[in-house]
Protein backbone atom coordinates (compact mmCIF):
# COMPACT_ATOMS: atom_id res chain seq x y z
CA UNK A 1 0.00 0.00 0.00
CA UNK A 2 2.80 2.40 0.93
CA UNK A 3 4.74 1.63 -2.25
CA UNK A 4 1.62 2.42 -4.29
CA UNK A 5 1.96 5.96 -2.93
CA UNK A 6 5.76 6.03 -3.03
CA UNK A 7 7.44 3.39 -5.26
CA UNK A 8 10.90 4.25 -3.81
CA UNK A 9 9.88 3.55 -0.21
CA UNK A 10 11.84 0.93 1.76
CA UNK A 11 11.26 -0.06 5.40
CA UNK A 12 14.00 0.66 7.92
CA UNK A 13 15.75 -2.57 8.93
CA UNK A 14 14.90 -1.87 12.60
CA UNK A 15 11.14 -1.88 11.98
CA UNK A 16 9.64 -4.74 14.01
CA UNK A 17 6.76 -7.06 13.21
CA UNK A 18 4.68 -5.31 15.91
CA UNK A 19 5.29 -1.95 14.22
CA UNK A 20 4.23 -3.38 10.86
CA UNK A 21 1.04 -4.84 12.32
CA UNK A 22 0.16 -1.49 13.96
CA UNK A 23 0.82 0.32 10.69
CA UNK A 24 -1.26 -2.15 8.69
CA UNK A 25 -4.25 -1.86 11.05
CA UNK A 26 -4.08 1.94 11.06
CA UNK A 27 -3.96 2.27 7.27
CA UNK A 28 -6.62 -0.39 6.77
CA UNK A 29 -8.97 1.60 9.00
CA UNK A 30 -8.16 4.76 7.01
CA UNK A 31 -9.02 2.93 3.80
CA UNK A 32 -12.27 1.57 5.22
CA UNK A 33 -13.33 5.07 6.37
CA UNK A 34 -13.06 6.37 2.81
CA UNK A 35 -15.82 4.06 1.64
CA UNK A 36 -18.39 6.15 3.47
CA UNK A 37 -18.04 8.54 0.52
CA UNK A 38 -19.91 5.99 -1.59
CA UNK A 39 -23.03 7.05 0.30
CA UNK A 40 -22.36 10.57 -1.01
CA UNK A 41 -22.03 9.26 -4.57
CA UNK A 42 -18.24 9.51 -4.73
CA UNK A 43 -15.69 6.83 -5.68
CA UNK A 44 -12.87 7.06 -3.09
CA UNK A 45 -9.92 5.98 -5.38
CA UNK A 46 -8.00 4.43 -2.45
CA UNK A 47 -8.48 7.54 -0.35
CA UNK A 48 -7.00 7.23 3.17
CA UNK A 49 -9.12 9.11 5.72
CA UNK A 50 -8.09 9.76 9.30
CA UNK A 51 -10.52 10.19 12.18
CA UNK A 52 -12.85 13.18 12.13
CA UNK A 53 -12.13 14.33 8.55
CA UNK A 54 -14.89 16.70 7.39
CA UNK A 55 -15.94 18.13 4.02
CA UNK A 56 -18.05 21.10 2.97
CA UNK A 57 -19.20 21.12 -0.66
CA UNK A 58 -17.79 17.65 -1.34
CA UNK A 59 -19.20 17.89 -4.88
CA UNK A 60 -16.58 20.60 -5.51
CA UNK A 61 -13.60 18.52 -4.33
CA UNK A 62 -11.63 16.09 -6.52
CA UNK A 63 -9.05 13.57 -5.32
CA UNK A 64 -6.35 11.70 -7.19
CA UNK A 65 -5.38 8.15 -6.25
CA UNK A 66 -3.89 7.29 -2.83
CA UNK A 67 -4.57 10.70 -1.30
CA UNK A 68 -4.10 10.76 2.50
CA UNK A 69 -6.03 13.10 4.81
CA UNK A 70 -4.92 12.71 8.42
CA UNK A 71 -7.05 13.11 11.56
CA UNK A 72 -9.44 16.06 11.78
CA UNK A 73 -8.54 17.65 8.43
CA UNK A 74 -11.28 20.00 7.18
CA UNK A 75 -11.82 20.78 3.48
CA UNK A 76 -14.26 23.52 2.45
CA UNK A 77 -14.74 24.01 -1.29
CA UNK A 78 -16.99 27.06 -1.28
CA UNK A 79 -15.61 28.73 -4.40
CA UNK A 80 -15.86 29.47 -8.10
CA UNK A 81 -13.37 26.68 -8.79
CA UNK A 82 -12.57 23.44 -6.99
CA UNK A 83 -10.24 21.94 -4.47
CA UNK A 84 -8.10 19.50 -6.45
CA UNK A 85 -5.61 17.18 -4.75
CA UNK A 86 -3.29 15.13 -6.97
CA UNK A 87 -2.14 11.53 -6.80
CA UNK A 88 -0.20 10.33 -3.74
CA UNK A 89 -0.51 13.65 -1.88
CA UNK A 90 -1.12 13.96 1.85
CA UNK A 91 -2.35 16.63 4.26
CA UNK A 92 -1.36 16.47 7.93
CA UNK A 93 -3.67 16.30 10.92
CA UNK A 94 -5.73 19.32 12.02
CA UNK A 95 -5.11 21.18 8.76
CA UNK A 96 -7.74 23.42 7.15
CA UNK A 97 -8.06 23.77 3.38
CA UNK A 98 -10.64 26.49 2.70
CA UNK A 99 -11.32 28.27 -0.58
CA UNK A 100 -13.43 30.88 1.17
CA UNK A 101 -15.50 31.33 4.29
CA UNK A 102 -17.74 34.20 3.17
CA UNK A 103 -20.88 33.71 1.10
CA UNK A 104 -20.95 37.36 -0.04
CA UNK A 105 -17.66 37.16 -1.98
CA UNK A 106 -16.67 33.57 -2.66
CA UNK A 107 -13.09 32.69 -3.56
CA UNK A 108 -11.35 31.03 -6.50
CA UNK A 109 -9.74 27.58 -6.07
CA UNK A 110 -7.04 25.45 -4.42
CA UNK A 111 -4.94 23.08 -6.54
CA UNK A 112 -2.42 20.71 -4.94
CA UNK A 113 -0.24 18.68 -7.32
CA UNK A 114 0.96 15.09 -7.28
CA UNK A 115 3.26 13.67 -4.57
CA UNK A 116 2.85 16.67 -2.26
CA UNK A 117 3.30 16.22 1.49
CA UNK A 118 1.88 18.91 3.79
CA UNK A 119 2.52 18.80 7.55
CA UNK A 120 0.10 19.15 10.44
CA UNK A 121 -1.85 22.32 11.32
CA UNK A 122 -1.60 23.91 7.87
CA UNK A 123 -3.99 26.65 6.80
CA UNK A 124 -4.47 26.90 3.03
CA UNK A 125 -6.74 29.66 1.78
CA UNK A 126 -7.95 29.91 -1.78
CA UNK A 127 -9.70 33.29 -1.99
CA UNK A 128 -7.46 34.54 -4.80
CA UNK A 129 -6.40 31.08 -5.96
CA UNK A 130 -3.68 28.79 -4.62
CA UNK A 131 -1.47 26.45 -6.66
CA UNK A 132 1.07 24.06 -5.12
CA UNK A 133 3.24 22.21 -7.65
CA UNK A 134 4.17 18.54 -7.83
CA UNK A 135 6.65 16.93 -5.41
CA UNK A 136 6.66 19.71 -2.80
CA UNK A 137 7.46 18.78 0.80
CA UNK A 138 6.04 21.13 3.41
CA UNK A 139 6.51 21.29 7.18
CA UNK A 140 3.97 21.93 9.92
CA UNK A 141 1.95 25.13 10.27
CA UNK A 142 2.21 26.35 6.68
CA UNK A 143 -0.04 29.37 6.24
CA UNK A 144 -1.12 30.67 2.80
CA UNK A 145 -3.27 33.79 2.47
CA UNK A 146 -4.09 34.76 -1.14
CA UNK A 147 -6.08 37.83 -0.13
CA UNK A 148 -5.41 41.26 1.41
CA UNK A 149 -7.82 43.63 3.16
CA UNK A 150 -8.02 47.21 1.90
CA UNK A 151 -7.46 49.85 4.60
CA UNK A 152 -6.79 53.16 2.78
CA UNK A 153 -9.75 54.99 4.33
CA UNK A 154 -9.42 55.98 7.99
CA UNK A 155 -13.11 56.93 8.12
CA UNK A 156 -14.53 53.52 7.26
CA UNK A 157 -14.22 50.23 9.06
CA UNK A 158 -11.47 48.06 7.53
CA UNK A 159 -13.88 45.14 7.40
CA UNK A 160 -16.12 47.18 5.05
CA UNK A 161 -13.40 48.29 2.60
CA UNK A 162 -13.25 45.04 0.65
CA UNK A 163 -10.27 42.95 -0.38
CA UNK A 164 -7.71 42.56 -3.14
CA UNK A 165 -6.86 39.11 -4.50
CA UNK A 166 -3.94 38.13 -6.72
CA UNK A 167 -3.36 34.49 -5.74
CA UNK A 168 -0.35 32.43 -4.69
CA UNK A 169 1.64 30.09 -6.94
CA UNK A 170 4.22 27.64 -5.54
CA UNK A 171 6.37 25.80 -8.07
CA UNK A 172 7.41 22.16 -8.26
CA UNK A 173 9.93 20.37 -6.04
CA UNK A 174 10.00 22.99 -3.27
CA UNK A 175 10.91 22.32 0.35
CA UNK A 176 9.04 24.66 2.67
CA UNK A 177 9.99 24.52 6.35
CA UNK A 178 7.80 24.66 9.43
CA UNK A 179 5.78 27.79 10.30
CA UNK A 180 6.22 29.52 6.95
CA UNK A 181 3.68 32.20 6.00
CA UNK A 182 3.07 33.09 2.34
CA UNK A 183 1.08 36.21 1.48
CA UNK A 184 -1.02 37.24 -1.50
CA UNK A 185 0.59 37.88 -4.88
CA UNK A 186 3.63 35.69 -4.22
CA UNK A 187 5.07 33.42 -6.92
CA UNK A 188 7.68 30.91 -5.72
CA UNK A 189 9.74 29.37 -8.51
CA UNK A 190 10.52 25.69 -8.94
CA UNK A 191 13.10 23.95 -6.72
CA UNK A 192 13.12 26.55 -3.92
CA UNK A 193 13.97 25.94 -0.26
CA UNK A 194 12.24 28.20 2.26
CA UNK A 195 13.62 28.27 5.81
CA UNK A 196 11.42 27.64 8.84
CA UNK A 197 9.60 30.69 10.14
CA UNK A 198 9.98 32.76 6.99
CA UNK A 199 7.29 35.30 6.02
CA UNK A 200 7.23 35.47 2.24
CA UNK A 201 5.82 38.81 1.07
CA UNK A 202 7.25 38.96 -2.46
CA UNK A 203 7.97 36.57 -5.31
CA UNK A 204 11.10 34.40 -5.30
CA UNK A 205 13.02 33.12 -8.35
CA UNK A 206 13.49 29.42 -9.07
CA UNK A 207 16.30 27.52 -7.31
CA UNK A 208 16.47 30.00 -4.43
CA UNK A 209 17.20 29.39 -0.76
CA UNK A 210 14.94 31.81 1.09
CA UNK A 211 14.67 32.89 4.73
CA UNK A 212 13.88 35.74 7.09
CA UNK A 213 11.08 38.12 8.09
CA UNK A 214 10.34 39.49 5.59
CA UNK A 215 11.87 36.72 3.50
CA UNK A 216 14.70 37.35 1.05
CA UNK A 217 16.95 35.24 -1.16
CA UNK A 218 19.93 34.00 0.85
CA UNK A 219 21.65 32.20 -2.01
CA UNK A 220 20.96 30.22 -5.15
CA UNK A 221 21.01 26.42 -5.24
CA UNK A 222 22.56 26.24 -8.72
CA UNK A 223 26.37 26.01 -8.79
CA UNK A 224 26.28 27.16 -12.41
CA UNK A 225 24.61 30.41 -11.37
CA UNK A 226 27.24 30.94 -8.66
CA UNK A 227 29.95 30.63 -11.30
CA UNK A 228 28.26 33.09 -13.61
CA UNK A 229 27.68 35.71 -10.90
CA UNK A 230 31.02 35.33 -9.08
Amino acid sequence: MIQKRNPQFQFDTDVSIQMLIALFVDKLLCLIRSYKLIFRFRIPKFLLLGRGVRFFMLCNISFGKWVKLDDFVYLSALGKGKIRIGNNSGIGAYSRVIISSSFNDIGEYIRIGNNVGIGEFAYLGGAGGLDIGDNCIIGQYLSCHPENHNYSSDEELIRNQGTEREGIWIGKNCWIGSKVTILDGVVIGNNCVIAAGAVVTKSMPANSIVGGVPAKVIKNRSSNIFQKTA
